[in-house]
């Protein structure tokens, strides 16, 4: 019995010396990655953008708690396959990973989508993207937004379809997008809120367009944008966004006007101010907004930066039966910001910033809503870094 178990080792440990010289002759012969497709990431990018801080919370002025947070961390990568085939991934790692029930993909997944040059002049993407609609807000880096206005901040920004794009000139490009109007079907987005006489719409598509401009050298931009939501049968959604920005040398000034006309509260503010249990979705509502940034490099190492926002929420024939449009609510904000960047060749920012909102509601939203004023604040101290690995 000796003997064989003494003969069973022996040939278990032939076996695994077998095993591990197979792999290494394996994995010198034959590399993983072929030498023929290394020159492939010489066009790919991966980028880490992150965003850190300890958050101190503030209610009404009274100090609520302090944490430290990991803000921001999207992993993206891009770059071109073919001369004429170029691929983009975002994915985000601070939001649920559920996937819309629409478009089949992770609700954290900002963008994966590829590109074809059908002309050197013109584009076609497809797959999950960035709705294009305008504006620096949204078109900003999100790891530099310390906080959204309200209708980005409650909207479906990241929407699948196809999108196409002409360069009409070096200083002009014109965009146009057809996109799933939400991620989401009908019923998970409204969750049986529908008054009653309103039909889902067969084909909830979003037509999306879009104009990019460039004058004076490029010391002035702009990016406007219509965007045009099918919700429901007979009910849409109009979205405007103005967006412009002046940057000479040290100093850059961003301005973006919105406007969004809604058959259905699809931003949902109103409808979140309704008291009781069975809500249904609001009606003919409409959001209007206005968005500044200001920057200014005081030294090579230090920047500062001002944030300015207002929102105003607005209801048809919510305050009487043929009332008209009444204003609801208004929202304000500041944002300033010091940023040290103390890497001449690497992109690290360390800063300290303040954001204040206050929320102000009208008499009618007091009285017969049970809505009061209140104000938020947020003192944070942390990092932003777009980390481009390769």
């Amino acid at each position: 019995m000796k003997k064989i178990l003494l003969f069973l080792a022996l040939v278990v440990q032939v076996g695994v010396f077998a095993q591990e010289t197979q792999t290494s002759m394996d994995t010198i012969s034959k590399p993983l990655l072929p030498v023929e497709k290394i020159d492939l990431l010489k066009n790919v990018d991966m980028i880490f953008n992150m965003r850190f801080a300890n958050d101190n919370m503030f209610r009404d002025g009274k100090f609520e708690e302090s944490s430290f947070s990991n803000n921001q961390f999207r992993l993206e990568i891009k770059g071109k396959i073919h001369e004429k085939v170029y691929f983009r991934f975002r994915d985000r790692y601070t939001k649920s990973t559920d996937p819309g029930s629409k478009d089949n993909i992770s609700r954290a997944t900002d963008m994966a989508y590829i590109g074809v040059l059908l002309t050197p002049k013109t584009q076609l993407n497809l797959g999950k993207m960035s709705a294009d609609w305008g504006g620096f807000e949204f078109d900003l880096n999100p790891i530099d937004i310390l906080e959204y206005n309200d209708i980005i901040e409650n909207a479906d920004n990241f929407l699948t379809g196809v999108g196409i794009t002409h360069q009409v000139s070096n200083n002009h490009s014109f965009g146009l997008q057809v996109l799933n109007s939400r991620v989401s079907d009908f019923e998970d987005v409204y969750r049986g809120k529908m008054p009653e006489g309103i039909e889902k719409a067969k084909a909830p598509m979003a037509i999306v367009t879009n104009w990019r401009g460039s004058f004076f050298d490029g010391k002035f931009e702009t990016i406007y944008s219509y965007s045009y939501f099918q919700e429901a049968k007979n009910r849409g959604m109009n979205y405007y966004s103005i967006g412009n920005k002046y940057h000479d040398g040290k100093f850059t000034l961003m301005y973006d006007l919105k406007y969004s006309n809604e058959g259905i509260d699809r931003k949902g503010i109103i409808t979140g101010m309704m008291p009781g249990d069975d809500v249904t979705a609001q009606q003919d509502v409409s959001y209007l907004e206005n968005w500044i940034k200001a920057e200014y490099l005081i030294a090579p190492k230090v920047n500062v930066t001002l944030t300015l926002m207002n929102s105003n929420a607005y209801a048809k024939n919510l305050v009487a039966e043929n009332s008209g449009v009444s204003h609801i609510r208004s929202s304000y904000g500041f944002i300033p910001t010091v940023e040290y960047l103390p890497f001449k060749n690497m992109n690290i920012r360390f800063y300290a910033s303040y954001v204040g909102r206050y929320y102000n509601y009208s008499s009618y939203a007091k009285e017969h809503l049970g809505q009061e004023n209140y104000n938020t604040g947020r003192l944070s101290v942390g990092f932003i870094a777009p980390l481009l690995i390769f």
